[in-house]
């Protein structure tokens, strides 16, 4: 989703410390804890899905689905809505947070609670967050998203967009990157099952575990305004998808990034054509 104005982890300046927190990470998840405590950890399995392809023309439609403009051959859409024919499609899904209309489906114990009991809640959107501190958690949220990416593929979807893998970064410490990884690479295994990419959602400062996650390509908001291009190519091989909302952040991405990676300027409503916000932009 588009960000919200709040602290980004992956924000100016953070490349260094994005590689510093890569290194603990990888540290830390050698203890095992998605391996069954034998202190080992594996990759997905590779299996046969279809990438999407590198300096594309793409829309960003998650606020609605329209007709594509011309030169059009990505786009993005809400797992509520269908493919757009002849194009590569990427369906959305809110994985780690729950959306206000969708918070009582969750079993309770699901939904990230403080030490008094209260619910977390990203307040910018007034999503709860799911909780994943463990295993068993994990599982039994993977299993309702895995329902979601389910009916993503039986539409003809080509990839999915697992939203808010950096969620941990709001919980107050409760999560953690460990834990965001772990249970991406749960999502990741059942949505290569049903031959989907999986996208990795912004979190520059988890790209290094790419191999780790099953993750195959990035969809990034503002890496041009907020100079983390150059994490998502280097770890996508340039197939990357830019969301920029602003005409600096725009014009930054495309001084650099423009004959590289596919980039398009949206407004933060993701708003469709007619709207009275609507902006679209590409290079």
């Amino acid at each position: 989703m588009p960000h919200k104005g709040v602290p980004r982890v992956g924000g100016p300046g953070t490349t260094a410390g994005a590689a510093l927190l890569g290194l603990a990470l990888a540290a830390a998840t050698l203890s095992g804890c998605e391996s069954g405590g034998t202190g080992r950890t594996t990759s997905p399995k590779p299996v046969s899905v279809r990438l999407p392809p590198r300096h594309a023309g793409f829309d960003y439609q998650i606020g609605g689905s329209y007709p594509p403009p011309s030169g059009v051959r990505i786009v993005s859409r809400d797992r509520s809505d269908s493919p757009a024919p002849g194009l590569y499609n990427i369906c959305y899904v809110n994985a780690f947070q729950a959306q206000p209309q969708e918070r009582s489906s969750w079993a309770a114990d699901l939904l990230l609670r403080d030490s008094r009991g209260r619910v977390v809640v990203d307040e910018d959107w007034d999503e709860a967050l799911l909780d994943l501190r463990t295993p068993a958690k994990r599982e039994r949220v993977a299993r309702r998203v895995g329902g979601w990416t389910d009916g993503c593929a039986d539409k003809g979807f080509d990839a999915v967009e697992p939203d808010n893998y950096d969620s941990y970064t709001r919980s107050h410490g409760l999560l953690t990157a460990a834990d965001a990884t772990a249970f991406m690479r749960l999502l990741s295994r059942h949505a290569h099952a049903r031959h989907l990419a999986v996208a990795q959602k912004n979190t520059a400062e988890l790209a290094g575990q790419r191999g780790r996650t099953g993750l195959d390509f990035a969809v990034a908001e503002e890496c041009g305004q907020y100079d983390e291009c150059e994490v998502y190519a280097k770890a996508f091989d340039d197939r990357v998808v830019d969301i920029e909302y602003t005409a600096g952040g725009l014009r930054k991405a495309l001084a650099r990034w423009g004959a590289r990676l596919s980039i398009v300027r949206r407004d933060v409503k993701v708003s469709r054509p007619g709207s009275a916000g609507y902006v679209r932009e590409a290079g």
